[in-house]
């Protein structure tokens, strides 16, 4: 699947509900993926950590890669890592149709946005709760996703951090109506209306999902009140 078709299923499934790999069962992944596919996840998001960019280790490419003929979903690796540039090939030769790194983690992230993009994936870039917008403005035209940060990387179940709606306004203002603009962190029934109203269609989502019994409900659920808060019908699989 090239870049450019991941961008466009995505935003043809918006609003999209991103299971947050972190978050799951590590003993059975296998059948997590299996549990996700049947419930209409539209894309899988796994948390990359170095123990240096964020103060956690979790798992690498080699993990991606080994569940990535199971399962036709695409995958986004999302790079909390020192030295982005230094692991890219490694995460794309694992099967990555969407790669994610931190503007925070990079001089100038352009050059690896274009090498991402050159490469056949999809380019995203990340931005903390504490970053100012204005930082990654400059490369917003390099970018096939924005990742909002609304909790300080590294560790899930935190709470939502509700200032980081302005910059998911600011963006959405930026990139116009068909960008993709995810956000990341304390994603529940309350918190997704209104980073839906602000203007995002893609929601990283971690703990609603995977401390539930029904994926497949929870999943439902969140995308309804994503496009309730839009105005949007939620895409429905056959």
């Amino acid at each position: 699947m090239t870049g450019p078709s991941v961008v466009r299923r995505l935003l043809d499934a918006s609003p999209v509900i991103a299971p947050s790999m972190l978050r799951c069962d590590f003993a059975g992944l296998a059948r997590e993926l299996l549990l996700l596919e049947s419930a209409d996840a539209r894309l899988l998001h796994w948390d990359v950590m170095d123990g240096h960019f964020v103060p956690n280790l979790s798992y690498g490419a080699m993990v991606i890669e080994s569940l990535r003929e199971m399962t036709s979903l695409p995958f986004e690796a999302h790079l909390m890592i020192s030295e982005p540039q230094r692991y890219l090939s490694t995460f794309l030769d694992a099967g990555c149709d969407l790669i994610t790194f931190h503007c925070e983690a990079v001089a100038d992230p352009i050059p690896l946005l274009r090498e991402i993009r050159q490469s056949g994936a999809a380019a995203g870039l990340a931005l903390n709760p504490n970053t100012p917008v204005e930082a990654i403005e400059p490369a917003l035209g390099e970018c096939d996703l924005v990742l909002v940060m609304s909790v300080e990387p590294g560790f899930g179940g935190q709470t939502f951090q509700p200032a980081v709606l302005e910059k998911v306004r600011r963006l959405r203002e930026w990139m116009g109506p068909q960008g993709l603009l995810s956000i990341d962190g304390g994603i529940g029934p309350e918190t997704i209306t209104r980073a839906a109203s602000a203007g995002a269609n893609m929601f990283v989502v971690g703990s609603e999902i995977f401390d539930t019994t029904d994926y497949r409900e929870a999943i439902s659920g969140l995308r309804s009140a994503a496009a309730g808060a839009t105005g949007l019908a939620p895409m429905i699989s056959e």
